[in-house]
């Protein structure tokens, strides 16, 4: 597998002199145009992955579907049939993006109009900033954990009810703007950085994961170790019926980076390098942490006595000062680098398509990274009806636009594209519609989330919520079609 380097979105720039003659400048700049060269390999895409799945918010998540009442095989099997239909999704939503050199929101154009993509530009743009700031407060609470490891004397600092503003300890504040601002110098550097820094913490998590799981085991003896971190409650079809909520779980779970994947998938040099990537990324990389994961859980029991879910508190029971500090710090990195590549870059791309004469890549970042803070995001964390209506309404959306977008490429547009039409105003452009607008695009799109909004909201098809993306995505694709066809 090639680890060739990549440019920075800037550095790409635009192929305005072929592929993209006449671009209007409302619709382009130089990180959105098509890419001149695409040079990451299969291992750039591995990567990419083990940094989305190896973080606190992966390990907590593994470890849930352990603790759902089914045997360690049911949830095996659930796992692989969930992951297996994440990769062929994330395969196909890969492709347009791969072929054309083009991230999420300017491959939205072809669906919604190059004006209405906006729409889901901004959508996913809203997802990113909510889950860059929990995912920022996350890394910033391991941090916390390795200051007071090495400073004791902090610990008031560190209570809410002493030293705090806006509902975040005075330590919690250090820690989290100091996550903010490392995280921004590395986005700030570019795709190349991006690139270098999930190439490295993917496989460092690996490292400390195995160590972390082989010290617990040999703390807490073979026997006391298992794969059931709670009781078995089902059998029969009640089990069944189980199974199929943590499938729909795993792909819910990566919902997000699945929709904008186009963002990464743009810089392969090849679809087979994205198909190989996503291979090893995905079912095999998930299988292999889930399992680590719920091994390390599972012999928290035995060593400390009682079950703990949260791998930074884990390390931070752990004897040595200098073992629980690499592992917090690892953990740190992971958080940062799934941060990065699942909330920072596609927010960038997304608010940059809001305006691109006015808006670069970069610029775009720094909103969302900005944004993040107001949100207070340690508060919309720890209010968990909150944080489940906000995020739950929002990924409502999620589903409805994964339809469209690939009913209207593979079934509509039959995978073909006018490259340059996607870069101009002119009336006369393919992707013009109506006044910059597809409005099929737009009622399916609000049709659809209407129907995933209300299992989320409404108490008598809450069942129906674990499967919102799916019956987001169907309903998107159906609606789509049949305002198509009738136009």
């Amino acid at each position: 597998m090639t680890t060739d380097a990549s440019p920075a979105p800037s550095a790409s720039g635009p192929a305005l002199a072929g592929a993209t003659g006449g671009n209007d400048a409302r619709l382009t700049n130089e990180d959105l145009a098509p890419l001149k060269k695409q040079t990451w390999g299969s291992y750039n895409i591995f990567a990419f992955w083990m940094s989305d799945v190896h973080s606190v918010g992966g390990y907590v998540f593994a470890g849930s579907l352990f603790a759902l009442g089914l045997t360690s095989w049911q949830v095996l099997i659930s796992l692989l049939i969930g992951i297996s239909i994440v990769y062929l999704l994330c395969n196909l939503v890969a492709r347009p993006s791969q072929a054309h050199g083009v991230p999420y929101p300017v491959m939205s154009r072809l669906s919604f109009g190059v004006l209405g993509a906006n729409v889901p530009a901004m959508i996913r743009g809203l997802i990113a900033v909510a889950w860059y700031g929990i995912q920022t407060y996350l890394a910033s609470a391991a941090f916390v954990v390795v200051v007071l490891k090495f400073f004791p004397e902090l610990k008031p600092y560190a209570d809410v009810h002493v030293h705090s503003f806006a509902g975040l300890s005075a330590l919690g504040w250090g820690g989290f703007l100091l996550l903010w601002v490392l995280q921004a110098l590395v986005f700030w550097n570019g795709m190349e950085t991006i690139k270098k820094f999930i190439d490295f913490a993917g496989p460092a998590v690996y490292v400390v994961m195995f160590l972390l799981a082989g010290w617990m085991i040999y703390k807490a003896g073979w026997q006391n170790v298992g794969l059931n971190l709670g009781e078995i409650k089902y059998s029969g079809w009640a089990a069944v019926s189980v199974m199929i909520t943590a499938i729909s779980l795993v792909v819910s779970y990566f919902s997000g980076p699945m929709l904008n994947f186009g963002d990464f998938s743009r810089y392969c040099h090849s679809f087979a390098d994205v198909k190989r990537g996503n291979f090893w990324g995905l079912p095999v990389n998930f299988l292999a942490f889930s399992i680590v994961t719920v091994v390390t859980t599972s012999a928290t029991i035995a060593v400390f006595g009682e079950l703990i879910t949260d791998p930074v508190e884990t390390v931070s029971r752990i004897d040595s000062t200098t073992a629980a500090v690499i592992g917090a710090l690892t953990f740190l990195t992971a958080t940062i680098g799934i941060n990065i590549v699942a909330n920072f870059v596609s927010a960038a791309f997304d608010f940059s398509n809001l305006s691109p004469s006015r808006i670069s890549w970069r610029a775009g970042g720094m909103i969302a990274a900005t944004a993040s803070i107001f949100i207070t995001p340690w508060n919309l964390f720890g209010n968990p009806e909150v944080i489940h209506y906000t995020l739950d309404v929002l990924g409502g959306f999620i589903g409805p636009l994964y339809g469209i977008l690939l009913a209207d490429y593979y079934l509509v547009k039959q995978r073909q594209v006018k490259v340059e039409d996607l870069y101009t105003m002119r009336p006369e452009g393919r992707y013009w519609y109506t006044n910059g607008i597809n409005r099929d695009a737009v009622k399916a799109l609000v049709l659809a989330a209407a129907v995933c909004v209300a299992c989320v909201m409404l108490p008598q098809l809450r069942k129906a919520a674990d499967f919102s993306w799916f019956i987001g995505a169907a309903l998107g694709s159906v609606f789509y079609l049949m305002f198509t066809r009738k136009r």
